[in-house]
């Protein structure tokens, strides 16, 4: 949080928007902390915490994911609703910023004590949530069956179907085309504007992902189809490297076939530090936050980074990255394809519409590009980094709404 409290300092600072602001945004409007009891399969109770924090709603409802962590705490998901309230701005999205979370570790639970986790925490947070109050999608560990029963419980409550509550639901029950490959997408899209901002052409960049999973392998995947050459890509099991190039749709059958990119034909086994220092022209870190860090940013040789995971980059490896003139595309533009879709299935779920994959990935791409500009056009005009760029745009256009409401009474 404190990075984020910096960040915003930053951007009120060199906007000049007013000083007053820092504090207005410094605090979340609402942070809501629920017990969840929940009856075990051993018949027991067991108590678990939930939250929900909502941070800004100037610009429109709160949005922000849910995510099942055994350490989630207060902390951590205020911290992340501030980030959701400048992510949607910068992206230009109608929306606030919000989060929530429960404190579980899912991998211990079964499918039954997870569904009655999500509907009582549910029904504890249903005062504060709503179509145009807050609208929760996922997150860590929470995924489209969540959203569903989360969905479902809401619906039972207000008595009508609601799928406008929530985003991120299964197609069938309202869900987005086009929804699962967004964030990666999302990522592609920003180190290819990042490529031509260099005057770089597409056609053969080389190409390192950190972290196969779904953003990362989506992102390569989008890459590879416009020319690049993906040359490394590495998950929590290992790293591979191939010079020549891998082949992108045959890893990703690897990947689900075995677990894990390890053992990919033709790729030689390399370390995750090593994948970082290869001499490439884009990096993708879309594993954990932190992995570009004091001790491994030295060594990082590529001339873009686009974020697929939310805060790769510590502040100190952030500065050694702008003295080095390493373009950065930040988390906060670069992953923001999941909730601009989100923001999509939402408009669909309201109009009761069903837009085919084709005009989802469209309207995105075009959302994201202009937002990919907006960026650097904020840092060239003052002049400062694109990751500063992105949190004075952000600053602006959330302090804009903040001033042409009023405060009340």
């Amino acid at each position: 949080m404190t990075e984020v409290l910096k960040r915003v300092k930053e951007g009120i600072e060199v906007t000049g928007v007013g000083d007053e602001y820092y504090e207005f945004l410094r605090y979340p409007k609402v942070q809501m902390t629920v017990s969840i009891p929940v009856k075990m399969r051993d018949g027991k109770i067991r108590t678990f915490l939930g939250y929900r924090v909502q941070h800004n709603n100037a610009r429109g409802p709160y949005k922000g994911g849910i995510r099942y962590y055994p350490t989630t705490d207060l902390d951590e998901v205020t911290a992340l609703a501030m980030l959701m309230t400048y992510k949607c701005a910068v992206v230009d999205l109608p929306y606030g910023g919000a989060k929530g979370g429960v404190q579980c570790n899912p991998k211990e639970l079964t499918r039954d004590e997870l569904e009655r986790i999500t509907r009582r925490y549910t029904y504890m947070i249903a005062d504060i949530i709503g179509p145009y109050k807050d609208i929760p999608a996922p997150d860590v560990y929470t995924d489209a069956q969540v959203m569903a029963w989360l969905m479902d419980t809401y619906s039972q409550i207000v008595g009508k179907l609601t799928p406008e509550v929530v985003t991120g639901k299964p197609v069938p029950l309202g869900g987005s085309e086009g929804r699962e490959e967004a964030t990666g997408l999302g990522v592609a899209i920003g180190a290819r504007e990042a490529v031509k901002a260099l005057n770089l052409g597409m056609k053969g960049i080389r190409v390192a992902v950190e972290g196969f999973g779904n953003v990362g392998s989506y992102a390569a995947l989008y890459l590879h189809n416009w020319g690049a050459k993906v040359v490394a890509a590495s998950d929590s099991k290992g790293g591979i490297y191939n010079p020549e190039g891998l082949n992108v749709p045959a890893l990703i059958e690897h990947k689900k076939r075995t677990g894990a990119v390890l053992g990919f034909n033709g790729s030689k086994t390399i370390s995750h530090e090593e994948l970082l220092h290869l001499d490439v022209d884009v990096l993708i870190p879309s594993a954990i936050e932190g992995t570009i860090n004091a001790k491994t940013v030295g060594g990082i040789r590529a001339r873009v980074i686009s974020e697929g995971a939310n805060g790769p980059t510590t502040a100190d490896a952030d500065k050694v990255l702008r003295e080095k003139g390493i373009f950065v595309v930040p988390d906060i533009l670069a992953n923001a394809g999941g909730v601009t879709v989100s923001y999509f299935e939402w408009v669909q779920n309201l109009k009761r519409e069903k837009w085919p994959k084709e005009e989802v990935v469209s309207k995105m791409e075009t959302k994201l590009v202009k937002a990919f500009h907006d960026v650097l056009g904020t840092s060239r005009r003052y002049e400062v980094d694109t990751r500063s760029a992105a949190f004075c745009l952000s600053v602006e256009r959330v302090c804009e709404s903040v001033k042409l409401l009023g405060i009340w009474p």
